[in-house]
């Protein structure tokens, strides 16, 4: 046991693993009646209007991190979780393929050590719940300290919404005093791992020995070719860089942009709420968003763009959304290349054909971001289609603001998530959104069917020798 514990932290664990496991005993031997029942409960108790905002004024109140008025959206995220998982069978039989014989039954993974993000203190755990409780799992939170009484609020009244439906409470717990040396030893403890959150959180889940699902670091970039519009495209930018103050992994902070729209791009930033800083602010805002070894500085991360111009020694009108910085350079020696996390954006001009702008790509997937997202603003099919087989990423957004899109919307088929597996590119097992399925285990039952084996002449084609054979 690590020895950082505390015999109070060691006595904790040992009771929220108690607990869980006899919630474990009862969840699983819910039918799916009763478990699409709790899970509309739980989701509503913390996704209503009313409730929500109190969480989110809490959250930013306690983080220092975010942004009242968009992060207010994310309880929609809470809906969308919840229609997938309506939509679902995970009890008994979940699907049947008579051609092979094969029926799949759902089983639940056990107890769910889940890492919570200081960005999303509210939303991640409560979207959790729903896919958990669904696949008849209990889950333990671990929040992020500093955020870890919203994480523990938004806990508490999902209990309550279990209790009231004469489920135990304890099918969710939320430590309550959380540290690294906590988190490292429930990671150990539980059945499954699921880390929402930075590179050095997955990486421990992954060390941890038992069997995580992670997510990748982001750098997500959109490219506008020559068919793009101009106005929509711009307008989706702001969406996306906006949400919640550019916090999350999936906020553009590159735009590759075709030199002939570039001017017009860069006036339909700044009509719908950019500010263009000019070389020296950029330089500026360079020493104060980066040290001189090139890492980010946390204090820049999620803050308004206001905020972040004065940290920088400059200002900008009281009506600008977010900072717009012409690139100088691609690669790691060049900092506005890689993730900001925060209400800026770099441009970055291709010329010529569209294989360059591809270049562009690879180079800032380079810096980092890879296994993430990439989006890009296009019309035209064939750009859209040599995109995908070039980007080293698990996601492509088409014509869409990533924030609001990569991890689902009600506007495309992408699994309603706050996580996102960006494969072996990101460090992840898994390259889709961490979504129901990830939250149960599979049995599969085979059947005979008819003999299902080609000729060997069918399987070898022109290689096959029937003189070898002999």
């Amino acid at each position: 046991m690590a020895k950082e514990l505390t015999e109070v932290q060691v006595k904790e664990l040992d009771e929220l693993m108690e607990r869980a496991a006899k919630a474990a005993k009862i969840i699983e031997t819910y039918d799916q009646e009763k478990v699409d029942r709790l899970i509309r409960a739980v989701a509503w108790s913390v996704a209503n209007k009313k409730t929500f905002l109190e969480l989110v004024d809490m959250g930013i109140k306690e983080s220092g991190l975010g942004d009242p008025e968009s992060r207010q959206n994310k309880r929609f995220k809470i809906r969308g979780v919840l229609r997938d998982a309506l939509r679902a069978k995970s009890v008994g039989i979940i699907e049947e393929l008579p051609e092979k014989g094969i029926v799949k039954y759902a089983k639940p993974v056990g107890i769910i050590g889940a890492l919570i993000p200081t960005t999303n203190p509210d939303l991640t755990p409560a979207g959790q719940a729903v896919y958990g409780i669904k696949a008849r799992d209990v889950l333990i939170f671990s929040p992020h300290p500093r955020s870890k009484k919203t994480t523990f609020e938004t806990v508490r009244l999902m209990r309550e919404a279990l209790e009231r439906e004469g489920a135990p409470a304890d099918i969710l717990q939320c430590i309550t005093n959380p540290s690294v040396a906590m988190t490292e030893e429930l990671m150990k403890r539980v059945d499954l791992v699921i880390a929402t959150g930075g590179r050095p959180m997955v990486k421990a889940a992954y060390s941890s020995g038992t069997p995580a699902y992670g997510s990748g670091a982001g750098n997500a970039t959109m490219i506008y070719d020559e068919t793009t519009n101009i106005d929509e495209a711009t307008y989706n930018t702001m969406l996306s860089k906006t949400s919640d103050y550019g916090s999350g992994c999936s906020a553009d902070g590159n735009i590759i942009i075709y030199d002939k729209i570039y001017d017009d791009v860069l006036k339909g930033l700044e009509k719908h709420g950019g500010y263009l800083a000019n070389a020296e602010e950029r330089e500026m805002l360079k020493k104060v968003m980066w040290d001189e070894e090139g890492h980010r500085l946390s204090d820049t991360v999620a803050i308004a763009p206001q905020k972040l111009a004065e940290a920088a020694g400059f200002t900008i009108p009281a009506d600008r959304k977010f900072i717009v910085v012409e690139g100088d350079g691609i690669g790691k020696e060049y900092p506005f290349s890689g993730e900001k996390l925060t209400t800026l954006l770099a441009t970055h001009k291709y010329s010529g054909e569209f294989e360059n702008a591809l270049d562009v790509m690879r180079a800032i997937y380079e810096v980092g971001g890879k296994g993430h997202s990439v989006g890009i603003y296009s019309f035209d099919e064939d750009h859209i289609n040599r995109l995908a087989l070039a980007a080293p990423v698990s996601r492509i957004m088409v014509r869409q603001p990533q924030s609001k899109a990569n991890s689902g919307s009600a506007t495309n088929g992408m699994p309603m998530t706050s996580s996102m597996g960006c494969g072996t590119w990101g460090g992840n097992i898994v390259s889709e959104n961490i979504c129901l399925k990830h939250y149960m285990n599979t049995t599969w039952v085979s059947k005979p069917i008819p003999r299902d084996m080609p000729s060997d002449e069918e399987l070898f084609g022109e290689f096959f020798d029937p003189e070898m054979e002999k």
